[in-house]
């Protein structure tokens, strides 16, 4: 009976299953997927049942309770590309999923509809079709989805390398030729090609820190607590800064830290989270333009600042500067990923960076991270001896 119910309302099925594809996305399907979707499976249904001659009866034993024991491996093989074609059409695992249910829904309500009944064996065998077409489709839309991600993953590592290999090789190249003139002694060394060798080494330095950086998040490496007294810690960032600031033509200011503020943080990721906000202030601050770097104690929390001159953010963009690759303003080079690595290596060690807008101005940058709990106890209980009268 569900043999020629199927051939005889097959072009009726077909358009109820079409009408709820088109529900789906806002054009109905093409020719194509109409010849390797739903109607292919029903021929294929067709020929199931007309191979296992349900209609006479089915055989005894295990098989008449199970269905078939082996269905054609058409069905499998026509649902594995109707898989892969609804993932090229834009479809979801789920809408795979459910337009099969809904030939089983059309199926149901059109013989309710004309009052036909199908035996138990014969609805059987359609959910074990089902069940192979279901689960061959969706496990193509699977793979065929990883494997089209881990593609797109690779372009975009492979073009990113590429992007830093051009930058390097921009760097090493400059600083070859300006080390060349300095060293023909034709010109001098606090002349305006030493400059430009100190830039191009500086440049260097910090794409190469800022990859390693990137290297560690990346592979998810645990970060590497310790105790870092801060008043030390910008000292040392106040060297390495300076020779950067000085390539840019900015002026840099470090404002004093009070002697015993502490931090519990991964000391390279931290310095390449500061050296990164600290970079990105040097590039965007208008020449002679004044930079701040101000680390302090904010009750439970540490904060440390970095204040520029880059004139201001338009409104809404603070939060977009953080996004991988993107680049402000008129200077595109670098790879645009500094505010990136910063936010990441900040949030690796339990705080978080913020960009604040200071209008006509700059932007402040801040990394906030908790204070180690030990020196927050010491805080409180020497406010507490404090206010004893």
């Amino acid at each position: 009976m569900l043999q020629h119910f199927l051939e005889q309302n097959r072009a009726q099925l077909i358009e109820r299953c079409r009408s709820k594809v088109a529900l789906m996305r806002a054009s109905r399907p093409d020719a194509s997927e109409l010849d390797q979707g739903i109607p292919l499976f029903l021929s294929q249904l067709v020929d199931t049942l007309r191979a296992r001659k349900v209609a006479d009866g089915p055989p005894a034993g295990s098989e008449a309770r199970n269905g078939p024991r082996d269905l054609p491996g058409e069905i499998a093989s026509s649902a594995t590309k109707h898989g892969y074609e609804m993932l090229l059409r834009g479809f979801s695992i789920e809408e795979v999923v459910r337009e099969y249910g809904d030939l089983c829904q059309a199926i149901t309500g059109l013989a309710a509809e004309s009052r036909v009944q199908f035996s138990s064996d014969e609805f059987n065998i359609l959910n074990r079709c089902l069940d192979v077409a279901i689960a061959d489709a969706v496990s193509e839309f699977q793979r065929q989805r990883e494997r089209r991600t881990s593609t797109d993953e690779r372009r975009a590592e492979t073009e990113r390398l590429g992007s830093l290999m051009h930058e390097l090789r921009g760097f090493l190249g400059t600083a070859t030729l300006a080390f060349a003139a300095l060293k023909s002694g034709a010109i001098g060394p606090a002349g305006a090609t030493s400059a430009v060798l100190e830039r191009s080494l500086g440049g260097m330095r910090e794409m190469i820190d800022r990859t390693f950086a990137q290297v560690r998040l990346d592979a998810g490496t645990a970060p590497r607590l310790e105790r870092i007294e801060l008043r030390r810690f910008i000292a040392d960032v106040h060297v390495a800064a300076s020779l950067s600031a000085h390539s840019y033509r900015c002026s840099l200011e470090v404002c004093a830290v009070d002697g015993g503020l502490e931090v519990e943080a991964d000391a390279q990721l931290l310095h390449s989270a500061v050296s990164n906000l600290l970079n990105n202030a040097f590039k965007f601050t208008r020449p002679h333009g004044h930079v701040q770097l101000r680390a302090h104690g904010v009750g439970e929390r540490v904060l440390i600042e970095v204040r520029d001159e880059c004139g201001g953010l338009p409104e809404g963009k603070a939060e977009h500067l953080f996004a991988s690759f993107n680049q402000q303003g008129a200077d595109r080079s670098g790879l645009g990923l500094g505010l990136s690595i910063a936010r990441r290596a900040a949030e690796t060690m339990g705080g978080s960076v913020r960009a604040s807008d200071v209008p006509g101005t700059g932007c402040v940058f801040t990394i906030d991270l908790p204070r180690p709990f030990e020196a927050i106890a010491l805080d409180h209980a020497a406010e507490v001896a404090h206010a004893r009268p």
